[in-house]
């Protein structure tokens, strides 16, 4: 009796965010069909799985590579693993975006592989200051990528909150130790952002505030509060 093949695995919801359309113009640049990049991964890479629709429907987004098949399509095409992904979300997308292994990663920040490993798998970086500053230099984020992938994104909203809400200058100092930034970078942006929602919150009080919809505009702004500081350093606040 004849050994059953296992079926190809099914596509992996939580491996990194596929970019189709990248994948499809790389593959035709080289003047390759889906067979060649199929072929090339079964024999180069050890996938014997791959077949033409396979790769046909990653292009098409019906499916979408785990990481061992992104490392592989990546070779085939001859890019980095970061140019078939649309914008990294998490510390393994962003270490898988960079090609870079889990231990080389680990050893350039001072953890063991192991619990390099665990904090990915978790979601939550637990590295000290001087790691979270290695951490960043290795896999070369920038700032919005290293507040969101250490999980300090909450706690920068909240300091925001504060600081559109009250007294900016009392926050400075606390978000300057959350974001990498210099404190002059973030005086201005935090100055910006306060008049910014204090403006709102008057121009609702000019408009007869007390209805329904009072304050509508600040609770909007104070929704979106990182996305807006993002944007005020972006936009080269002083």
């Amino acid at each position: 009796m004849g050994r059953v093949r296992p079926p190809p695995p099914s596509p992996d919801p939580a491996g990194p965010p596929f970019d189709a359309q990248a994948a499809r113009r790389l593959r035709a640049a080289l003047g390759m069909g889906p067979e060649h990049v199929a072929h090339a991964m079964r024999v180069s890479y050890g996938l014997p799985y791959v077949t033409p629709g396979l790769v046909v429907a990653w292009e098409r987004g019906a499916a979408a590579p785990g990481g061992p098949e992104l490392t592989a399509l990546s070779g085939v095409l001859w890019c980095s693993p970061g140019e078939l992904m649309s914008r990294p979300r998490t510390l393994r997308e962003h270490r898988v975006a960079r090609g870079i292994a889990p231990e080389d990663v680990a050893r350039a920040v001072g953890v063991e592989p192991r619990g390099y490993l665990r904090m990915e798998e978790s979601g939550q970086w637990r590295g000290d200051e001087r790691q979270s500053a290695a951490l960043a230099r290795v896999l070369e984020l920038a700032p919005p990528d290293f507040v969101a992938v250490t999980g300090r994104e909450a706690g920068l909203a909240g300091l925001l909150r504060g600081a559109v809400t009250t007294r900016w200058q009392a926050q400075v100092r606390p978000v300057t130790r959350l974001v990498p930034l210099d404190q002059g970078v973030v005086e201005g942006v935090l100055r910006e952002l306060h008049q910014d929602y204090q403006g709102r919150m008057a121009a609702t009080l000019g408009w007869g505030g007390g209805g329904s919809g009072a304050g509508e505009s600040g609770r909007e702004f104070l929704d979106r509060i990182v996305g807006h500081f993002w944007a005020a350093v972006e936009s080269g606040s002083p």
